[in-house]
C-alpha cells in the first residue's frame, strides 16, 4: 500500500523519535522498504521513511532533532543496486529506491558492531540509574546480542572518575559510547558549544570546556546534553536518586514567557524529573537550567501550607481553617468598603498564575468589590506593549509564532538579552544566525547573542539609557531618505495622512543620524548601516524586551517600532514583524484577561456601554464604566489615606515594583492586604491575611505565552493547601455575596470564550486535540491564528504615530553621575521566590553591580569591593563586577534577592501613557563601602521579624480543613 506523507501536516507521534529531522521539500519520492512502499519529501533519509513507514531499524548515534552523523554504524541497510552497507541515517532516499533493513548479514554486521561497544562499557545493567530506559541495553536486545567475545583485561575506560559537579546531573564516562549526540545537541540544538570530543581514535571522549568539570564550564545546564545521552553517562541526579519514572504529565512551564511543554514524570506522587515535550509548538523538546531542572520549589519546606491571619503586621500569624480565612478577608474587605467607600479597596493579579484565575481575580473586583480597581504586573513591564501596538497597528501582541524567526534575513533585538531571559527562544535565534540570517543589537550592554558562534558579524548600537526613541527615529529618517521604504505596503495597508504627517516629520534633519549621535552615542555612520541592513533584508524581524518598555518614553518606543516595521512592510508574513519577549510565563494571559482598570477581557474598554452590557447579562450584575485605579494610583492613594484594602494573588510588588520605600510606606498603611501565594514572600510581610497558593504542577489551567500561544497547564500532584487558586478567588468572591460556582477551569475557558471575541473558539477539547492555539480563535479563524496582519489590520489601516524624542527627566549630574540599567540572569527568574530555592543560586547567589573598568578605576574599585549605590530616592549596597560589557558611564545589575534592594535605588518616574516605570535609566553614584545600607539593616531586621512571627504559626495545633468550602 502507498502511504503519502505531508511534510506541512504530518501528524507525528512526539513520543517517537524518528532518528533525522524531517525534509522541508513539497516534492515526493517514491521507495520501497522492506516491501512497504512509501512516499516522503525528497531529502528525507531512509532511516526516517523507515521510521514513518512504522519499520525501526537500529540507531545509537541518531535523534530526530539532531543533523545526521553516521558515527554508529547500527543503523546500516542494504539498497538494491548499491556496494556495502551505507548509514540509513546519512542516506536520503531516491525515486525508485528498493531497501532492505533486515537479514542475516546485516543482523551479523550489527551485533559485531554492539559486541565492541559493549567491550568498553560496564556489565552493571541491573544497577544502572538508566536500566529500563537505555538506548544501549535496547538495542543490544533488538540485535539479539548474547555474549562478548572480547574480556575487559585490555586497554578500557571503565575506571573514568565520574563529574559530578553539575547540582543536577552528573557525567559518568565509563559509560559514554562517544556518539557525539551530547556534543551535537549542545552545538545544534543549544548553540552554546560547550562540549566537545577530545583526541583520536580509542582515545576519544566527551569534555566539558578544556576538560574542566561542567560547573565550570560554558555549559548552562539546560539539559540538551543529558536528553540526547543514549545510556547513563549523562544522567539526572533526581533519576539515580529516586529511579525510573513511571508515569508522566504533560504540562506547560511556569518561568518565562516562552511557554515549553512538558513532561512531569512521576514516581507515584513524587516528580521525578521534568523532561522537555517534543511535541511543544513553542520549544520543540528543548529546555533551559530553569525549567528542567529548577522544579524543587514546589516540594520546598518553606512553601506555606495553611491559611493564616492577624490583625496587625506586629502581631505573630495564627493558623486557621479555611473558612476562617476566607471569613476573615472577606468581612475586611466589607468592612472597609462601609467605612471608606466602595472605592477604598482593589486588588492586582498574577502573571504567573494561569488565564482562569487572572480572569476571576478581574471578575471578582468588578463584580463583588463593584470597581475596576484591577491592575497587574504588566503595568510595571509590557504596558507600554498594549498602548503601542494598539494605537499603531490595532492589537496588543506580538505578530508572529516563535518559528518565524527561522525565515528571517535579519534580526533586530531591542532592549532584550533573549539568551538569558527566554532562553530556549534565544537558542533558536542563534540557530537561525549560524545559518546566516544578519543581527543587529539595540542595547547599552553587550549581550551574548553577538558571541553566537560561526554566526553572522552582528552590529551593536550601544546607545544610552533613555535614548531608545531617538535611535529609532534616526533608523527611521535612514530608511526614508534613502527610498528604502515599501510603498506598496503603504499604500495598501496605512492610513495615508498619517503616514504623510509622520514622514514630513521623520525626514528631518534633526532625525538623521548623524543630530542624533550626540544624544545616543552611537557613531552616526553605524546607524546608517544598520538601517539599510534592516531596509535592505527581505524578511526583518524586530524583537524587543524591557529595556523599550521600561522608559518614560516606552509606549513611544513601541511605537516607534510599529512605525519601521510598517514603513518597510515587515508585517504580515513569517520571518518578519514586531515581537515584545514577554518576561513572566502568563504576562500575555494577564492582559489578555482583563487585569488593567480600563479594559475587560480581550481588551474591551470598560467604557463601551456594548461591551458592559455583554457582561453585565452574563455577570449578573453592573459594572463601574469608569477606570479604576493603577498600581502607582493605588500606592499614593493608600499613602493618602483613601485606598484602605487590597487583595494581591502571586505578585511580588514589594520586591518588584519601583522606589521600594515607597511601596513599603503604601503597604504599610493598608488596613487589611490579603496575598494568596507559595511563599511568605516580601509583599505577604505586610500582610493580614495569608492564603496559600498553588504551583504550577498542582493545578488545571491554561497560560498564554510570548507569541499568544494558548497552552495547556495540568495538574500533576494535590495542591499542598488542598485548593487551586482559582477555588481559593470563588471562595472569596461567595463570602463576599457574589456567587461563583465553578466546578473545573474549564468551565470558567467556556465563559472567557462566550465573552472575548478573540476567544470565541477555543476550549479544552480544542486545545488537547490541537496541542496549542495562538489566538484570535474564533469563526475566521477557528484553528488559531500563528501571523497576525495578513491583510488587513484589526484598526482597517496602519496608523503611523510621530514619535518626538523628550529626554528623559532623569539625568545625570555632579552628585548622580552614572546611569543605572536593569535586567536578568539565566540561572534566576524575576524576584527568585522560585529559583532561589532550588540549586540555581550556585550559578547567582547574590545581585552584583557590573560597572566599567574605567568608572571602577576613577573610584579606585576592584572586583569583589562592597559598593554603596545611591539615586535621588534611596540607598543599597552590592558587591562590585568590573566588566566592559557596558558603556563607560552606566552600570548594570540584576533584581533577583530580596535583600540586595536594587529597587530601593530606581525612582517612580514613569511611561507617560501607562505608568510603566522607568526602571532602565536611574542616574547614580557609586563609592566603597564597609557596611550595608541603612535600608538594608531595617530590611534584614524587619525579615528576621516576620519570619519570627510566621514560627508559631507553623508550629500550631490547629489544622485547615481544606476541603470545608470547596
Amino acid at each position: 500500500m502507498l502511504q503519502y506523507f505531508d511534510p506541512g501536516k504530518s501528524g507525528l507521534n512526539p513520543d517517537i523519535d524518528y532518528g533525522t529531522p524531517p525534509s522541508s521539500s513539497e516534492t515526493l519520492v517514491s521507495v520501497s522498504i522492506d516491501g512497504t512502499d512509501i512516499s516522503v519529501p525528497e531529502g528525507t533519509s531512509v532511516l526516517r521513511a523507515a521510521a514513518l513507514a512504522g519499520i525501526t531499524i537500529p540507531k545509537l548515534c541518531a535523534s530526530d532533532n539532531l543533523e545526521a552523523f553516521g558515527s554508529c554504524r547500527m543503523c546500516a541497510v542494504e539498497i538494491e543496486g548499491r556496494r556495502g552497507y551505507p548509514a540509513s541515517c546519512t542516506t536520503p532516499v531516491a525515486e525508485g529506491m528498493a531497501v532492505t533493513t533486515q537479514n542475516g548479514k546485516l543482523a551479523k554486521l550489527r551485533r559485531n558492531i554492539m559486541e565492541l561497544y559493549i567491550s568498553d562499557h560496564p556489565l552493571d545493567c541491573l544497577t544502572c540509574p538508566a536500566n529500563g530506559n537505555c538506548e544501549l541495553q535496547d538495542v543490544a536486545g533488538a540485535v539479539g546480542l548474547r555474549e562478548v567475545r572480547y574480556g575487559f583485561e585490555g586497554e578500557n575506560h571503565l575506571d573514568a572518575e565520574v563529574d559530578d559537579s553539575n547540582p543536577y546531573f552528573s557525567f559518568d564516562p565509563s559509560k559514554c559510547i562517544v556518539c557525539s549526540r551530547c556534543v551535537r545537541a549542545c552545538e545544534e540544538v543549544q548553540g552554546t558549544f560547550a562540549l566537545t570530543i577530545e583526541g583520536r581514535g580509542f582515545e576519544s571522549k566527551v569534555s566539558a570546556g578544556q576538560s574542566e568539570p561542567f560547573m565550570d564550564s560554558e555549559c548552562v545546564s539546560c539539559g540538551a546534553c543529558v536528553q540526547a545521552c543514549p545510556t547513563s553517562t549523562l544522567m539526572e541526579k533526581s533519576v539515580i536518586d529516586a529511579g525510573q519514572p513511571e508515569h508522566s504529565v504533560v504540562t506547560t512551564c511556569a518561568y518565562c514567557g516562552v511557554g515549553c511543554s512538558f513532561k512531569a514524570e512521576m514516581k507515584g506522587d513524587q516528580l521525578v524529573r521534568m523532561v522537555p515535550y517534543k511535541g511543544g509548538d513553542a520549544n520543540h523538546g528543548h529546555s533551559c537550567v530553569k525549567g528542567r531542572f529548577a522544579f524543587g520549589y514546589a516540594t520546598h519546606k518553606d512553601r506555606i501550607r495553611e491559611p493564616m491571619i492577624r490583625d496587625s503586621i506586629n502581631e505573630p500569624w495564627r493558623t486557621v481553617s479555611w473558612d476562617e480565612a476566607i471569613g476573615f478577608a472577606a468581612k475586611r474587605l466589607k468592612d472597609t468598603q462601609a467605612k471608606y467607600g466602595r472605592e477604598s479597596i482593589g486588588g492586582i493579579t498574577s502573571s504567573r498564575c494561569t488565564n482562569e484565575e487572572t480572569y476571576l481575580v478581574q471578575k471578582l473586583i468588578r463584580a463583588a468589590f463593584g470597581n475596576n480597581n484591577t491592575d497587574t504586573c504588566a503595568r510595571v513591564c509590557h504596558s507600554p506593549t498594549g498602548f503601542g501596538l494598539k494605537t499603531t497597528i490595532g492589537e496588543s501582541a506580538g505578530t508572529q509564532t516563535f518559528d518565524s524567526v527561522m525565515k528571517a534575513d535579519t534580526i533586530v533585538v531591542i532592549g532584550a538579552n533573549p539568551t538569558d531571559a527566554h532562553p530556549v527562544f534565544g537558542s533558536q535565534m542563534r540557530r537561525r544566525l549560524r545559518q546566516g540570517a544578519k543581527l543587529i543589537v539595540i542595547d547599552p550592554r553587550r549581550i551574548d547573542l553577538l558571541k553566537t558562534p560561526h554566526g553572522s558579524e552582528g552590529i551593536h548600537l550601544p546607545l544610552r539609557p533613555g535614548t531608545n526613541v531617538a535611535m529609532v527615529n534616526a533608523l527611521a529618517h535612514v530608511i526614508v531618505t534613502e527610498g528604502l521604504e515599501d510603498k506598496a505596503f503603504i499604500e495598501s495597508r496605512c492610513e495615508p495622512d498619517q503616514y504623510r504627517a509622520w514622514r514630513d516629520f521623520i525626514v528631518e534633519e534633526r532625525n538623521s543620524p548623524e543630530a542624533m549621535e550626540a544624544v545616543t552615542g552611537v557613531p552616526a555612520e553605524l546607524v546608517r548601516k544598520a538601517a539599510r541592513i534592516y531596509g535592505e533584508a527581505r524578511n526583518g524581524a524586530i524583537y524587543y524586551g524591557l529595556g523599550v518598555t521600561e522608559h518614560s518614553q516606552g509606549s513611544t518606543m513601541v511605537m516607534g517600532i510599529a512605525n519601521l516595521a510598517m514603513a518597510t512592510g515587515n508585517l504580515g508574513r513569517e520571518g518578519v514583524g514586531v515581537n515584545p519577549l514577554r518576561g513572566q510565563n502568563n504576562v500575555q494571559g494577564s492582559c489578555d484577561m482583563g487585569s488593567f482598570p480600563h479594559e475587560l477581557p480581550g481588551y474591551q474598554h470598560v467604557g463601551d456601554p456594548n461591551v458592559r452590557e455583554r457582561f453585565e447579562g452574563d455577570w449578573g450584575v453592573s459594572i463601574d464604566p469608569e477606570p479604576g485605579l493603577r498600581i502607582p494610583n493605588m500606592f499614593d492613594a493608600a499613602i493618602a489615606g483613601t485606598f484602605k484594602a487590597m487583595y494581591v494573588q502571586g505578585e511580588d510588588i514589594a520586591q518588584s515594583d519601583p522606589n521600594t520605600q515607597h511601596v513599603e510606606a503604601a503597604l504599610t498603611s493598608l488596613d487589611c492586604l490579603i496575598v494568596q501565594d507559595i511563599f511568605l514572600n516580601e509583599t505577604a510581610k505586610y500582610a493580614h491575611v495569608l492564603l496559600p497558593g498553588s504551583t504550577f504542577l498542582e493545578k488545571n489551567g491554561t497560560f498564554t505565552n510570548a507569541e499568544r500561544r494558548i497552552n495547556r497547564v495540568r495538574k500533576v500532584m494535590a495542591p499542598v493547601a488542598g485548593m487551586e487558586d482559582w477555588e481559593v478567588t470563588m471562595a472569596l468572591s461567595n463570602a463576599l455575596g457574589y456567587p461563583m460556582h465553578y466546578q473545573h477551569p474549564s468551565e470558567i475557558m467556556d465563559e472567557i470564550a462566550r465573552l472575548t471575541p478573540t476567544f470565541t473558539g477555543v476550549s479544552y477539547d480544542k486545545l488537547d486535540r490541537l496541542g496549542s492555539i495562538q489566538w484570535p480563535c474564533n469563526e475566521e479563524h477557528p484553528d488559531g491564528t500563528p501571523t497576525m496582519h495578513v491583510l488587513d489590520f484589526p484598526i482597517g489601516r496602519g496608523k503611523f504615530a510621530v514619535t518626538e524624542y523628550v529626554a528623559s527627566e532623569e539625568k545625570t549630574n555632579r552628585k548622580f553621575p552614572l546611569l543605572l540599567t536593569t535586567g536578568r540572569i539565566l540561572s534566576q527568574y524575576n524576584v527568585g521566590a522560585q529559583t532561589r530555592r532550588t540549586e540555581n543560586s550556585r550559578w547567582h547567589e547574590e545581585d552584583v553591580l557590573e560597572i566599567h573598568p574605567s568608572d571602577a578605576e576613577l573610584r579606585g574599585i576592584h572586583d569583589g569591593d562592597w559598593l554603596g549605590i545611591s539615586s535621588r530616592v534611596g540607598r543599597t549596597v552590592l558587591r562590585a563586577k568590573v566588566s566592559d560589557r557596558m558603556l563607560p558611564g552606566v552600570v548594570y545589575t540584576t533584581f533577583h534577592h530580596p535583600g540586595s534592594g536594587a529597587n530601593v535605588i530606581t525612582t517612580d518616574s514613569s511611561d507617560w501613557a501607562t505608568n510603566c516605570p522607568e526602571y532602565k535609566v536611574t542616574a547614580v553614584q557609586v563609592e566603597k563601602v564597609t557596611q550595608p545600607s541603612e535600608w538594608q539593616r531595617h530590611f534584614q531586621q524587619f525579615d528576621q521579624r516576620q519570619q519570627e512571627l510566621l514560627t508559631p504559626a507553623e508550629a500550631g495545633t490547629e489544622t485547615s480543613d481544606a476541603t470545608a468550602i470547596k
